[in-house]
């Protein structure tokens, strides 16, 4: 079919038939179905003739871009007839041709049903949410999309989620990638049998048609390409054509998601040679397509790698003999050698400037890679499509389609196949890519599906050299950014490295490729062809030795570097990414014996690379001074193949070590950088600037370490191992510039250091050879033992997290190996050396993760301080491992002092590193040893109790590892007569600690005291001469020493090889200044080590004699020597217990030890003690008296800090500590006292000088939230559950308030409810009290400090002097004495009448109030700033309710509704009821007097109408009733039932002069019961029903005429039943009666219950007002008697009312006139309403009073189902998918984080929702980040998570995507913030958000 179509193509045109103009839809879906008709026909050239034609005219390339010059770009933006038409018209025409005549719908179903694909193959770009499950993935790249993974079972696995960085593809269903349980219930592996075949018909119009289509693209793609002009890309206009071909991209991407049957013919069409040969080569007499093809041939003539690039001309010549390049001669049958890539003629003429350029490095290469550097030739048109994809820089829409074809196998293969054919060419692109960032993410993403299938890429390695190419690309990328290499031998240096500042290795710009190679190194196959493949191991090295030596650093001397650079990251990024992976990928394949081969390979190049090296840079012996590179692949390659071979492969070491002389090399740079490490932490290197610390940290850090400093440590392990340790260790003291100080004399100079580093980098010496000499990483230990070595020292250092965990043990870096940090043994390691401490929380405390702390047996035994030091970035590290292990000391009590690190046994050494232990068995060592001991006793400078501490280690590590035939040793000392021998004897250690030194020469300076100091006792000759025979050691030099080893060294294989020796580097660089004379002195000694020792132990012990043999009392101690008490303590312990040991291993030693302490030891040190020594030693004794002292005086500082605390601040917990009185209330004082927490004076608050309290106001809708039910409100997670805010108590009111102004008048509604259930203002305080004139010059202070605090000064914010809280306002306190207040409270027998009148009386008078409103006072003045304050704190629709905008009766009823919020919250704080009683600290810091205060003055300023005042209706009879109906065009007042009783409790409290009596205050309360008594009864008996109301009515009937008949529910009740019947309350029920009714028959007991329950609410609010205003403690009491007891405090209750029988809550009535008269007077109100709206008026009586406390959402249990229903659910305003979503957590509404589509009037809407929702205050849920950020006002911060992992931890951002779980208790204390209102208090980082969140 397809041959026909093609021949079709290239038959001669016929002349075009007319066809129908291609109007309308029908049209051409019959000439589809005609030319369907035509093709199926056997015969079917005329059809394919017509359909041709059609095609040609349909796609004709001419129109779109042909001349964009002619005002296209207007037609382009979609006019009329433009070519934006023409387009869509093309695909349509398309579509129906494909559709032969049916419509496209049933078309693109049809052939889906015949989808046989078993692979998901779903295609994502970056951001897209994607799984990994580790335990199911063969390759670690797998990825699943969230649908397959959600349809799998991978309960148990280790998977997590991720978001995608570059894109990727769903493998499920692919067995090569994963495993095949993991697949999902729709790729379990169909069979291809029961898949219907694809009918002939179906696609055969698509076989005809999309050759031409896809012709048609490409030719759109050369129209719209043009070279760039000078460099200069034209970014736009590739865009602008890419826009254009937008929809005929996305036809081809739906084509692809067709299945797998249109999935075929794409891949016949694409890969079919003969079709594209036709189609782009019959171009025929067509302009426009040659046009077209002439810019396609332009295109590609840059393809090829020998493009001439940057101007240089490359002649291919044969390399000349004089060429000083890199030159790689001899790959493995090498023919030809190509593309000398040598620089330009006048170039190198330049020589003497040539430096600073570039040096061009002539790459070698075999003819078979010929293709790799010619230009591309294609052959299909996959081929040419990936090229314009390239070209183009890969447009997302291109790579989706390409790789959206990838479950095609066929297609898979051709397209790898030619992927790999276009890799030169994508990397020359890459590089010159000015967006490489996003270009590299879109190569991985092709890249990371095509490698990470190993059968592929063998596949592909075999046909295609797909390694030959990779390696020789990688190699010309970096080529191009070569510099000079300047270390060693700056002139004549021939090695060339990259040039880190270059933008190709600063921007990564090579990760895509080196991602590549690593991946494909991770497939077994293709990893062995590399290791055989010489040549390209040759190749590789070349490549490697680019990085060797990169960076180099050289010490600043004089003054600070002027520029830091930063290209250190590229550097260590480069050296980890391009190096040492590819090393990690090959050695993963090297774990076999039958792999030896491939080691020797890899070690054979890496010594010639070497070799090489050393050579370019003219390297003899002596490193250059004062630089250091931290890079040196070359050395880490071949110490870890070493490491590999001895480890896994039981290969030979020394078969695959070079010669002496090449180990002496190799040493000197890894050892230059451990020399260098000490010098930048001694501050030698500070002129450099931070960056070279940045280095110094980087090296060891934990993802660098083991691909740096480890593998550099092993190879000197190696070298020591194997070199002359005398030799060694003089090397280590000269590279650590220490030798100088390591003279006997107490003076020396030193000419390469400085005195003041002197110390620490002898401490960096003794440490280097600590960990030398014990770290066994590479040495013997399994990779169990390492992981958990690794995990005991991080743990030592600090707690940590799981995840800081995995993050800080260096894995296997080559992500492929398999051994994943979360593996099964990291697990069980964990839990054996650590204990899992829970995150707790203290309110306010800070949120804490999870945690791992080492086990008690962990410190006891395994602590290793080696592996600490060696493990540690920060310094501080290593001092916080000691403190813990203090800590752990004095705790378990096995040591209480400060202890020295512990001695810890090692691994055994693997045998081939034997030798590493006659390090500590040589002379210099001793020598070295001795003489600090030496140094150490006799207190000379600059030594210190590390260096003691080191010196002993390496003593005891001696002793452990000694060899055992001692005698022998000391018979074989016969041998060349060296100076050595006059110190010691053999090179034992076990032998030589015993050995006496007598005397020793030294060079001193002639100023030093030994030189003054006479000859020893008597001058005779003969006694001098007898001092000759019994030996003075000879003057000894470690540097002489090092150079004569070296020397015979070289003469030794330099016989051998008959080379002429070489000229030494003489030291050159000494430092300038004459040095003073030196003389040779003689000091007497007299000592052994074993005697230094025991002296040592005296001094450290500070008594004289203090080391007594402990064998002597106790012989068992010979016998078993492991004893627990030695193994932790200080240095007299470390002394003890290497006595022992020594006495241990000889039984010579034991007996000099006893003789040694049988002597009387004379006081340490004999000499006279010089001022300078005696200075040391004061210093330590002053220093420790000071620690004494500090530590005194920071426990007493402590402790009053607490005690401060304790008085002060309880902000955190508003449950726990009792705060400061705001007034002490001593009745002799006659007025309050307030301290003024600024200037600190005492006083009372006066008139002129008011004090006040500092206060924080902020809008809150708590209240708002209460619900009236008990079940939460859960977050919702399907789009069926959806919380709608009817039920809340802010809903209720606001329905009830619009009601009541529907039908009464607008005053008098106002008086009848309470606002601010949404908007309160909520006051709080600290309880501090200042002048109010200090806090304004406070204010003004933090208005001129600049510093930038986390609040805003103009908005009025500060924080309150002495505690530091939060606050906003300050509330002046109101000048009052607290005697008075005694006078007020005083029980008067008034009767309820006067009282009544009194009350009334004093409301009606306005001046009653001390002080006058007409004088301003500054006390009047700060009131009215305070409630202006209050006023703006909460937004104006929150305080204004009224239909007249501005009408007084606003701010009335806003003024007493703040004093309800403040109540009501309150009553919320101490969880809803009074049953707690007491002064909780809430009332005790309360500051609601205060601002009753302002209150009560501002209100005043308002009088009710005396008649509009509900006293008067509350406590007198009107006289007639019908008065009131006769103006019916005025709406009517509220009926008195209808109003809220405790709103008129607040005004008719607020409305009294203040301070208020106590009668009066309870017979306000009084007269309110009776009315909120009647309303209980009134809404009873509306919720019961007909027949019940009858038998009440009738039963309180009976008992009307009884004496108590006023305090009887039942006959009050009947009564109001009555009463109301007369109205039509009751009526017109019928169809609703039974919604109304509670199924429950009322019972007097249930009835009591609810009549109780009605009036509770009013009770508890009331007992607090009395608490607050009065000061009278709460009393506590069990639930059900809290009615009873509130009442009875309130003063309800009469006195003499017996406990004994039931309570009835009717006995507290006292009414002011007769019971039956008030009510039925209320209750005609009523009846005069419902006559004509019944259903409102009852609606209206039905009250709800039990609202349940406020609660946040109800989360879900795992996070995953928050996450999978929001972070793809579309937002409300803007239908689209938020890119921050996040959801509310009080009501739940889903919200745009930052999103600019949903901002109003510059709004964004998590702050809108936050003013909408909380009146200011938000509570978010980030969804993609399960962290929580709280909005305050104009601030915001992020609380943290309440979802934690199963180790307890946050996983912001969701970075590691573990399965996260509710953690109940952060959630609490979340929800515990916002009921309190403390956010401002307990969280500290808040920043403003203007307005933009």
């Amino acid at each position: 079919m397809a041959a026909a179509a093609a021949a079709a193509v290239g038959g001669p045109q016929p002349p075009q038939p007319e066809l129908p103009a291609p109007g309308l839809a029908l049209d051409k879906a019959a000439t589809a179905a005609h030319l369907k008709a035509a093709l199926s026909r056997p015969d079917n050239r005329a059809g394919a003739e017509e359909l041709q034609a059609l095609l040609e005219r349909v796609l004709s390339a001419e129109r779109p871009l042909a001349a964009a010059a002619d005002g296209e770009e207007a037609a382009a933006a979609g006019g009329g007839g433009g070519p934006g038409a023409a387009e869509e018209e093309a695909l349509e025409w398309c579509k129906c041709l494909l559709a032969g005549g049916g419509g496209y719908d049933e078309f693109c179903a049809a052939v889906r049903a015949y989808d046989p694909a078993a692979l998901c193959g779903l295609v994502w770009t970056a951001n897209f949410v994607a799984y990994r499950c580790r335990t199911c993935g063969i390759s670690p790249c797998m990825s699943l999309c969230a649908e397959c993974f959600h349809q799998g079972d991978h309960t148990g696995h280790d998977f997590n989620m991720f978001r995608s960085q570059a894109g990727g593809a769903c493998d499920c269903g692919d067995s090569n990638v994963m495993r095949e349980s993991g697949f999902c219930k729709r790729h379990q592996i169909k069979s291809s049998s029961n898949i219907p075949c694809v009918p002939k018909d179906l696609l055969m119009m698509s076989e005809f048609v999309l050759p031409r289509f896809i012709f048609c693209l490409i030719q759109y793609l050369r129209e719209g390409y043009n070279e760039p002009a000078a460099d200069v890309p034209s970014e736009k206009d590739l865009n602008k054509v890419l826009q254009l071909l937008e929809p005929q991209i996305s036809f081809l991407e739906d084509l692809t998601k067709m299945g797998g049957a249109m999935r075929s013919v794409l891949t016949q069409v694409l890969t079919n040679q003969q079709n594209y040969k036709d189609l782009t080569s019959g171009l025929g007499e067509n302009a426009c397509a040659k046009k077209s093809h002439e810019k396609y041939l332009i295109a590609l003539k840059s393809s090829g790698l020998t493009y001439p690039e940057d101007k240089l001309v490359y002649g291919l010549q044969e390399p000349s003999a004089g060429t000083s390049t890199l030159a790689v001669q001899g790959f493995a049958g090498a023919t030809g050698t190509l593309g000398q890539l040598d620089s330009s003629d006048e170039e190198d003429q330049d020589g003497s400037q040539g430096l600073g350029k570039r040096k061009r490095v002539k790459l070698s290469s075999s003819t078979k890679d010929q293709s790799i550097m010619d230009v591309l030739k294609h052959k299909s048109f996959l081929e040419e499509l990936l090229f314009w994809t390239i070209k183009y820089e890969f447009p997302q829409k291109m790579v989706t389609f390409l790789l959206n074809m990838l479950p095609d196998q066929e297609y898979k293969v051709a397209f790898t196949k030619t992927f790999v054919q276009h890799y030169a060419f994508i990397m020359k692109t890459l590089k010159k890519s000015h967006e490489s960032d996003t270009m590299s993410n879109r190569i991985v993403h092709i890249s990371v599906q095509l490698f990470s299938n190993e059968e592929l890429a063998r596949q592909v390695t075999e046909e295609c050299q797909l390694l030959d190419i990779m390696v020789t690309v990688l190699l010309y990328m970096m080529e191009s950014c070569l510099i000079k290499s300047e270390l060693q031998d700056e002139e004549n240096s021939l090695h060339v490295v990259v040039n880190c500042g270059e933008a190709l290795l600063k921007n990564n710009t090579y990760w895509p490729l080196v991602s590549d190679f690593i991946n494909i190194l991770s497939h077994q196959s293709v990893a062995k062809r590399f290791l055989e493949d010489h040549g390209l191991l040759v190749t590789w090295m070349n490549f490697v030795s680019f990085f060797q030596g990169m960076n180099l650093n050289k010490r600043e001397l004089n003054e600070h570097v002027e520029f830091e650079s930063q290209t250190y990251y590229a550097a260590f990024a480069a050296e980890l990414e391009a190096c040492a992976q590819p090393m990690w990928g090959l050695l993963s394949h090297c774990k076999v014996r039958e792999t030896q081969e491939y080691t020797r390979n890899v070690v054979r190049y890496c010594l010639e690379a070497l070799q090489d090296w050393f050579d370019a840079i003219n390297f003899v012996d002596e490193p250059a001074p004062n630089q250091v590179t931290f890079h040196l692949p070359l050395h880490r390659y071949y110490a870890m193949f070493l490491s590999k071979a001895v480890k896994c492969q039981e290969l030979d070491l020394d078969s695959v070590l070079p010669d002496q002389e090449m180990l002496m090399k190799l040493m000197i740079h890894p050892l230059q950088i451990q020399a260098s490490l000490a010098e930048i932490h001694s501050n030698m290197w500070v002129r450099n600037g931070l960056q070279i610390k940045g280095q110094a940290m980087t090296y060891v850090q934990s993802h660098f370490c083991n691909s740096m400093i480890d593998p550099d440590i092993y190879l000197l392990q190696v070298c020591a191992s194997r070199l002359d340790p005398d030799y060694f260790i003089s090397s280590v003291f000269e590279r650590f510039k220490v030798v100088d100080l390591l003279t006997m004399a107490s003076q020396h100079q030193n000419t390469v250091l400085d005195a003041e580093h002197e110390r620490s980098m002898l401490e960096g010496a003794l440490t280097f050879l600590v960990i030398l000499l014990s770290l066994r990483l590479h040495l013997g230990m399994s990779d169990d033992e390492i992981l958990r070595a690794e995990m005991v020292a991080q743990l030592c250092m600090n707690d940590r997290t799981h995840s800081s965990l995995l993050d800080l043990i260096p894995e296997n870096p080559n992500p492929k190996s398999g051994i994943i940090p979360g593996s099964y043994s990291f697990e069980s390691v964990l839990s054996a050396v650590a204990d899992f401490k829970a995150p707790v929380f203290e309110p306010g405390g800070s949120m804490q993760q999870g945690m791992y702390t080492p086990k008690a047996e962990v410190w006891d035994q395994e602590f290793d301080p080696v592996m600490v030091i060696l493990r540690t970035v920060y310094r501080r590290d290593v001092q916080s491992a000691m403190d813990r292990y203090t800590a752990f000391l004095k705790q378990s009590g096995k040591f209480p002092g400060n202890p020295w690190p512990p001695y810890k046994k090692r691994t055994p050494l693997h045998p081939s590193y034997k030798g590493l232990m006659r390090l500590l068995h040589c002379k210099t060592l001793h020598i070295v040893l001795f003489t600090l001991l030496y140094k150490i006793l006799m207190d000379h400078q600059n030594l210190s109790e590390h260096v003691l501490c080191m010196v002993l280690y390496l003593i005891e590590l001696g002793l452990e590892n000694s060899a055992e035939e001692e005698s022998d040793e000391e018979a074989s000392v016969c041998g060349p007569e060296r100076c050595h021998d006059s110190w010691f004897p053999g090179s034992n250690l076990v032998s030589n600690m015993r050995h006496f030194i007598n005397y020793v020469r030294v060079r001193v300076p002639e100023t030093a005291p030994e030189v003054k100091r006479d000859s020893p006792a008597s001058t005779s000759s003969d006694s001098l001469s007898s001092l000759h025979n019994s030996g003075t050691a000879q003057v000894f030099s470690l540097v002489a020493e090092r150079r004569k080893k070296f020397q015979e060294i070289i003469n030794r294989s330099s016989s051998e090889a008959n080379q002429v020796v070489r000229p030494k580097t003489s030291n050159k660089w000494s430092a300038p200044g004459s040095a003073p004379q030196l003389t040779t002195a003689i000091l007497e000694i007299k000592e052994s080590i074993l005697s230094l020792l025991i002296k040592l132990h005296h001094k450290l012990s500070g008594k004289q004699n203090s080391y007594y043999p402990p064998w002597l009392d106790d012989i068992e101690i010979l016998i078993q020597p492991e004893i627990p008490k030695y193994n932790h303590g200080d240095g007299i312990t470390a002394v003890e217990r290497i006595l022992l040991k020594a006495a241990l291993q000889s039984r010579m030693n034991k007996r000099i030890i006893e003789e040694i302490c049988r002597k009387v030891t004379p006081p340490v040190p004999p000499k006279k003690i010089t001022a300078a020594e005696k200075k040391t030693l004061d210093k330590e004794e002053r220093r420790q008296k000071a620690r004494e002292r500090q530590q005194k005086l920071l426990a007493e500082f402590a402790s009053r800090q607490k005690s401060f605390m304790e008085t002060a601040m309880d902000v955190d917990s508003p449950e726990n500590d009792i705060p400061m009185e705001i007034a002490t209330a001593e009745p002799q004082v006659s007025e309050a006292v307030y301290d003024c927490v600024i200037c600190g004076q005492s006083g009372p608050s006066s008139e002129d000088r008011p004090t006040g309290l500092v206060v924080l106001l902020q809008a809150s809708s708590v209240l708002g939230q209460c619900r009236d039910n008990i079940e939460p409100k859960k977050l919702p997670i399907t789009e069926e559950e959806q919380i709608y805010p009817w039920d809340t108590c802010a809903a209720v009111h606001d329905v009830r308030l619009s009601l009541l102004q529907r039908y009464f008048k607008d005053s008098s509604c106002l008086l009848a409810v309470s606002i601010g259930w949404e908007g309160g203002v909520y006051v709080q305080t600290c309880g501090h009290t200042l002048h109010i004139d200090c806090h304004k010059s406070y204010m003004e202070s933090l208005r001129n400090d600049q510093v930038l605090q986390g609040f805003s000064v103009d908005k009025g914010e500060f924080t309150c002097p002495l505690c530091r809280q939060f606050a906003n306002s300050v509330l002046p306190c109101y000048p009052g004495s607290n005697v008075e207040s005694n006078l007020w409270q005083r029980p008067s027998n008034k009767s309820i009448q006067d009282l009544i009148k009194e009350v009334e009386e004093l409301q009606g008078r306005p001046g009653a109030f001390p002080v006058s409103i007409s004088s301003e006072t500054n006390l009047s003045k700060e009131m009215e700033s305070v409630m202006k304050d209050i006023k703006n704190t909460t937004q104006k629709k929150y305080r204004d309710y009224s239909k007249t905008p501005g009408s007084p009766d606003n701010d009335f009823l806003f003024m007493y509704s703040v004093a309800r919020t403040n109540l009501e919250l309150e009553l919320i704080h101490r969880g809803g009821n009074l049953c707690s009683g007491g002064a909780s600290t809430v009332g005790k810091r309360s500051c609601l007097n205060q601002l009753f205060h302002v209150l009560a003055l501002h209100m005043r300023l308002y009088s009710i109408d005396s008649e509009y005042n509900p006293w008067r209706k509350l406590t007198q009879l009107v006289e007639e009733m019908n008065s009131q109906q006769g103006n019916e065009e005025q709406q009517p007042e509220v009926p008195i039932l209808y109003h809220d009783v405790t709103s008129l409790l607040l005004i008719q409290i607020l409305m009294m002069p203040q301070p208020l009596r106590k009668d009066h205050f309870t017979c306000i309360v009084k007269v309110l019961f009776t009315l909120l008594y009647t309303q209980a009864l009134v809404a009873l008996s509306v919720k019961c029903n007909e027949e019940d109301r009858l038998a009440w009515k009738h039963t309180g009937a009976l008992k009307k005429n009884a004496c108590d008949a006023e305090k009887s529910y039942e006959v009050l009740l009947s009564f109001v039943i009555s009463e109301l019947s007369k109205g039509k309350l009751y009526h017109e029920e019928g169809a609703q009666e039974c919604a109304m009714v509670s199924p429950i028959a009322w019972s007097p007991e249930s009835m009591e219950k609810y009549l109780q329950d009605f009036c509770l609410p009013f009770l508890r609010i009331t007992s607090l007002l009395q608490h607050h205003l009065f000061g009278e403690d709460l009393p506590s009491c069990q639930e059900e008697e809290e009615f009873s007891v509130l009442s009875s405090c309130l003063g309800l209750l009469p006195t003499f009312y017996q406990t004994e029988h039931p309570f009835i809550s009717a006995s507290c009535l006292d009414w002011p006139v007769p019971a039956f008269d008030i009510i039925s007077q209320w209750c005609f109100e009523i009846n005069s309403f419902t006559e004509r709206h019944a259903e409102q008026g009852k609606a209206l009586l039905i009250q709800e009073s039990r609202w349940k406390l406020p609660h946040l959402l109800q989360l879900p249990e795992n996070y995953n189902t928050i996450f999978q229903y929001y972070h793809r659910k579309t937002c409300s305003v803007c239908t689209k998918v938020p890119k921050d979503p996040a959801v509310c957590l009080v009501c739940g509404t889903f919200v745009c984080l930052k999103g600019l589509c949903c901002k109003q009037q510059s709004y964004c809407e998590c702050v809108l929702h936050s003013q909408n929702c909380g009146a200011g205050t938000g509570i978010f849920l980030l969804i993609n980040a399960s962290v929580i950020i709280i909005i305050r006002g104009h601030r915001f911060c992020l609380w943290g998570s309440v979802y934690l992992d199963a180790h307890g931890e946050e996983d912001r951002d969701l970075r590691r995507g573990k399965p996260l779980y509710i953690c109940k208790e952060r959630y609490k204390v979340l929800e515990q913030q916002w009921i309190s209102h403390t956010f401002d208090h307990i969280n500290k980082r808040w920043g403003p958000h203007y307005n933009g969140l």
